[in-house]
């Protein structure tokens, strides 16, 4: 009787989807620790020039995709004040999504592969992108290891961190720019529109259930990768898409963690410390 490991596109999606998970759990606990969703999300989009721009000219959408978030990544950590900083990115959001029909409607061949970016197509990951995938969240854990304690105070105490000396917006610039790339890894399991599910949701769902911070990042990253886990397992049972089983589990596991135990009061995390 054969199982979901004995083919090599189930192999090749479950060591995407585990490496993928470990990024996005890590770098989304910062994320929705600083408040900064909606830029997040705004990336994702952003992307989708990229990927259609990249067809259009016969490169990789992946590496479109990647630039293009990269370089708004820099533009976001750069932005100053919130409010102006979010009319800022609501309208390059905006503008993405325009300029990657814009694209589509000049390379019309590229429409394909377009709603593979808009909703991702884990089932179709060869081993060599898994390797890449790789590559990059070595590259990107490393890094957030690395600024993981000014990033932690700029988050928590930002004013306090500033007298300190923390340079907020350096801070600030170089953790977007690993949301950025984290954000381009999480488009090939569940594409732009959809990305949000797996780099919000698990972190939300152990900001509700933990009070250490660290305990917060494990949770995270465990959380995101089970929930690509079972949700690679339905999609195999079911044939439905695996993006809808992540988004599905994602919303099920916050909503649930509302009513659990543990939930962190109002302000705990001013006192965690890493």
């Amino acid at each position: 009787m054969s199982t979901i490991f004995d083919y090599e596109f189930m192999r090749n999606a479950f060591y995407a989807c585990t490496i993928v998970g470990i990024v996005a759990g890590a770098v989304g606990y910062f994320l929705v620790l600083r408040g900064q969703t909606f830029a997040g999300h705004a990336l994702a989009h952003v992307g989708f020039p990229g990927a259609t721009g990249a067809g259009l000219i016969g490169l990789s959408p992946f590496f479109g995709l990647t630039v293009f978030t990269v370089v708004a990544g820099i533009g976001i950590g750069l932005l100053g004040e919130r409010a102006h900083r979010d009319v800022a990115i609501g309208i390059v959001l905006t503008l993405s999504l325009g300029l990657g029909l814009l694209f589509l409607h000049f390379y019309t061949a590229f429409a394909s592969q377009a709603t593979n970016v808009l909703f991702g197509n884990v089932l179709g990951i060869s081993i060599r992108t898994v390797v890449v995938l790789a590559m990059l969240a070595v590259a990107i854990l490393v890094a957030l290891v690395t600024i993981a304690r000014p990033l932690l105070f700029a988050s928590l105490q930002p004013e306090l961190a500033e007298a300190r000396g923390v340079p907020l917006n350096l801070v600030s610039t170089l953790f977007m720019i690993l949301v950025a790339v984290a954000t381009a890894e999480a488009v090939q399991i569940v594409g732009v529109l959809l990305v949000f599910a797996l780099m919000v949701a698990p972190a939300a769902t152990a900001l509700r259930l933990t009070r250490g911070v660290l305990a917060g990042i494990i949770a995270s990253i465990a959380l995101a990768v089970v929930i690509a886990w079972i949700s690679l397992s339905l999609a195999f049972l079911t044939d439905w898409p695996t993006s809808f089983w992540i988004t599905a589990l994602g919303a099920a596991a916050y909503v649930i963690s509302g009513f659990a135990g543990g939930i962190v009061p109002r302000g705990g995390f001013r006192t965690a410390k890493l």
